[in-house]
């Protein structure tokens, strides 16, 4: 049982989740070479009219979407008020200085959240993880214990909600529910510690002895196969990401951190 169900609608939904773990990757690293408005600001719209294509529910994408929505405004203000300072300044009050130079770099910084975060967000909501594992497996040929492993601690993510439900009626029902907040929330946080310890050592007894662990080479009962249309996004990726790159060069507002 998952917390989120993946969506199975849409052309994202056919793709190898490994091609959209390269799609993502491919963007994310050209956006991290540089800290500028123009490359973040042409990824963003060239992500923006390729989700027009992808047939999401408008109402899936803003809820699923929404920490990234929240995080960037925050991140350029945070940038805005406590950036580099250059240029003219026009706020300077002890700690906070606002610049052209914190300006300009809070604006970067909010649009290269957007462009990162929105393209991952939306194609990890059309990852099953039983494909994830199985890509990983098959066509990267990560260890097959580790990835199942991991595929089996993230089947059980969706009951931490349902555990700490559970957990709050017990309290509530046993009258230690009613103290502090901040006392109340450790103690159930420590108790759905323990539970969570407790599931995973049961979890891992049962997947040895099925033969999980076994030194041999593994067989999978649904192949994972990279298609053409998988290669094709990330062909998508890489001309995304070169548009990004090559606008803000030709502009001249490549910024590299580390030059």
């Amino acid at each position: 049982m998952t917390l989120i169900q993946p969506l199975r609608t849409g052309p994202l939904a056919t793709l190898n989740p490994v091609a959209k773990l390269g799609a993502a990757l491919i963007v994310t690293v050209a956006l991290l070479l540089s800290i500028d408005p123009v490359s973040a600001g042409v990824a963003l719209a060239l992500e923006v009219a390729l989700l027009a294509f992808a047939r999401l529910p408008l109402r899936t994408v803003l809820t699923r979407t929404a920490p990234v929505l929240i995080a960037a405004p925050l991140a350029g203000l945070t940038t805005l008020l406590y950036g580099r300072t250059s240029g003219t300044v026009y706020l300077q009050w002890w700690f906070v200085e606002v610049s052209d130079g914190s300006a300009a770099l809070a604006l970067a910084t909010m649009l290269r959240v957007l462009a990162i975060g929105l393209p991952a967000v939306l194609l990890f909501i059309t990852i099953d993880p039983t494909e994830l594992a199985d890509g990983l497996a098959q066509l990267l040929r990560l260890p097959a214990r580790f990835v199942l492993g991991a595929l089996a601690g993230l089947r059980l993510v969706g009951l931490f909600a349902e555990d700490w439900r559970a957990l709050t009626l017990a309290r509530r029902a046993r009258g230690v529910a009613e103290s502090g907040a901040v006392r109340r929330f450790l103690g159930q946080s420590f108790a759905l510690f323990v539970l969570s310890l407790r599931r995973g050592t049961k979890l891992a007894t049962a997947m040895e002895a099925r033969g999980f662990g076994a030194p041999v080479r593994r067989t999978w009962a649904r192949p994972s196969v990279f298609r053409a249309r998988d290669w094709a996004a990330l062909a998508v990726a890489v001309l995304v990401a070169g548009a990004a790159v090559g606008a803000a060069v030709a502009t001249g507002s490549w910024n590299a951190p580390l030059s």
